[in-house]
């Protein structure tokens, strides 16, 4: 019995803790990270880091290492990986299940303003503001990058390589983050318009509070589409059912985590 979980996102590292919790002896838990954090927070069991070289690769790898179920719980926005995964698990003919955190809905006070790409929410901006915080990651800033009457607080785990705006500070920092923070910043820095990716979960949500308070304008990247006919669930929990009816039905047992062991 052997999953392989393709991770680096929290959800992917709780769901790696309830799994050491509830295999049987003898299964295999292996998490796959991509590599582009450096110091990346490990999860328990077998890590791997690096790319498996296409889908092809993956699927290579998914035969090598015997592997009987593929969870992709990456990030919302690693949309290569996720197609990857689905094209290798459908040669290797392994089951694969997509784990998503909920993306974040807006509320009364709001003024988010979708995009389509980080080349549309580009082309947004300058309408909306001239201090912007931007809060997508350091890839992908070549699409912000020919803005040159906007100033940019750019805040990532790892610096960013060029191309980047030209007037651009960089703030290495790593959730989650409080609201207090979040407020501060935009204070601090003048902020008149937010960039972020409908990247979900709590640990990053503060700035659209703070931004509501602040009653400045947000632009949200909508998230790629899951691979099509992919099973999804939006949690941890729900990947550990999933197992264990894929699982049971042949004929393995994982034990329950609401109970005590040993």
């Amino acid at each position: 019995m052997h999953v392989l979980v393709l991770g680096g996102t929290t959800e992917a590292r709780r769901l790696a803790e309830l799994l050491v919790e509830v295999f049987p002896a003898g299964a295999r838990l292996t998490s796959s990270l991509a590599g582009r954090v450096a110091g990346p927070r490990l999860p328990p069991g077998e890590v791997r880091i690096g790319g498996f070289g296409g889908a092809d690769g993956l699927a290579a790898w998914l035969r090598t290492h015997r592997v009987d179920a593929l969870i992709d719980a990456t990030h919302p926005f690693a949309g290569t990986i996720s197609f990857n995964a689905a094209a290798a698990a459908a040669e290797a003919h392994v089951p694969l299940l997509a784990l998503r955190r909920p993306g974040w809905v807006p509320g009364d006070g709001d003024d988010w303003h979708p995009a389509g790409s980080l080349a549309e929410a580009a082309a947004a901006l300058p309408a909306l503001g001239r201090r912007v915080f931007l809060t997508t990651g350091r890839m992908g800033l070549a699409a912000f990058a020919g803005l040159d009457e906007l100033w940019f607080l750019m805040r990532s785990v790892d610096a960013p390589e060029a191309p980047y705006p030209a007037r651009m500070e960089v703030l290495l920092d790593r959730g989650p983050f409080t609201l207090d923070g979040e407020r501060e910043l935009i204070r601090r820095h003048r902020i008149d318009v937010v960039v972020t990716k409908d990247s979900g979960g709590a640990a990053t949500a503060p700035k659209l509070a703070a931004a509501r308070e602040a009653r400045i304008p947000v632009v949200v990247v909508r998230r790629p589409p899951v691979p099509r006919g992919i099973p999804v669930v939006d949690g941890p929990e729900g990947a550990v059912a999933w197992l264990r009816e894929h699982f049971s039905r042949q004929g393995w047992a994982t034990a329950d985590p609401a109970q005590p062991s040993g």
